[in-house]
């Protein structure tokens, strides 16, 4: 336990170092794009880069979320928090989600009346194609860089980022698709059908994050694969046997692992805590990114009827 506390200590600053530095640069990198595809958007008379841009707006209200993230996660456990702070990296992660489906909603909301109502607009013009151009290569470097930040720091939310990023990307390319069309046809209610499908694009990308990050806020979601994997290590220790009621789950991408099993009666005290040392020795070597281990001993024969958990038989 001592191990693994003082393993968190010297992880969390390294990761909250991570996040920060990410969120700097998302947070610049979408202001310049935001101000860029609003101010061309408005120029131009362009819907679909307007909305394309309050998505960038969105971008840095996260990155500036993702500073305080790391900020409260780079504090050690205490008595009010004996867990540690991980879990607000998830909670800012929802937080993201929910912002996000709510502006695509909002940019479905106003490029439908426009196509409800039949309303005529003007063909945006060139400086639209361009501000776009801009925005799909900005967003290209910008998914680049927080994908291997997230890798580096093993973040959800900075994975999650740069998820909804290259979401970004695919999204500007529609509306520059939308624009080189309204400009060939002369019809500006193109751009406003462009509007509609970013918003729902921008929707779904919220609904994937959700999914994924309620996972962990439920406690649940983990592969089985994971599971065998802990039974193997735990099947390869000596004296250690029925390794049963396993639960696993992850506090800000890191694993908190119990583990249920029976060990010979006839041990100490001190033989049966050596025993459960080896075995979450022998879970940190197959496992990478562990949060704490808690080994649960139980004299050899006894059964209880135990009602949570997954055991080897379940998997």
């Amino acid at each position: 336990m001592l191990q693994n506390n003082l393993m968190e200590k010297k992880s969390r600053p390294d990761k909250a170092h991570i996040i920060k530095i990410a969120s700097l640069t998302a947070l610049f990198g979408n202001a310049i794009l935001a101000a860029v595809k609003i101010g061309t958007g408005i120029y131009a008379g362009s819907l679909a880069v307007i909305g394309d841009g309050i998505d960038s707006s969105v971008d840095v209200l996260i990155a500036i979320m993702s500073l305080v993230v790391a900020r409260i996660i780079s504090k050690p456990a205490d008595e009010g928090h004996p867990w540690g702070h991980g879990r607000a990296e998830t909670i800012a992660t929802a937080l993201l989600s929910f912002m996000l489906f709510f502006a695509g909603a909002q940019l479905i909301m106003s490029s439908g009346k426009n196509i409800i109502f039949g309303l005529e607009r003007e063909v945006p013009s060139f400086p639209a194609l361009v501000g776009t151009i801009i925005s799909i290569i900005g967003k290209l470097l910008l998914t680049w860089t927080l994908y291997m930040f997230g890798k580096k720091a093993n973040s959800l939310m900075l994975k999650a980022n740069a998820k909804n990023m290259s979401a970004d990307v695919l999204l500007s390319a529609g509306v520059f698709i939308g624009l080189v069309l309204s400009t060939i046809f002369g019809i500006g209610l193109i751009d406003s059908w462009f509007a509609l499908v970013v918003g729902l694009w921008i929707i779904k990308s919220a609904l994937s994050i959700f999914v994924e990050v309620n996972a962990e806020l439920m406690d649940g979601g983990a592969d089985k694969v994971y599971y065998q994997v802990v039974f193997d290590a735990v099947n390869s220790v000596e004296e250690v046997g029925r390794p049963h009621r396993l639960r696993m789950r992850r506090v800000a991408g890191l694993w908190d692992i119990d583990i249920d099993i029976e060990v010979s009666a006839n041990k100490t005290v001190m033989e049966a805590h050596f025993i459960a040392f080896k075995v979450e020795k022998a879970i940190k070597e197959r496992m990478e990114n562990i949060y704490d281990i808690m080994v649960h001993v139980e004299p050899a024969g006894n059964i209880e009827n135990e009602g949570y958990g997954l055991s080897e038989e379940t998997i």
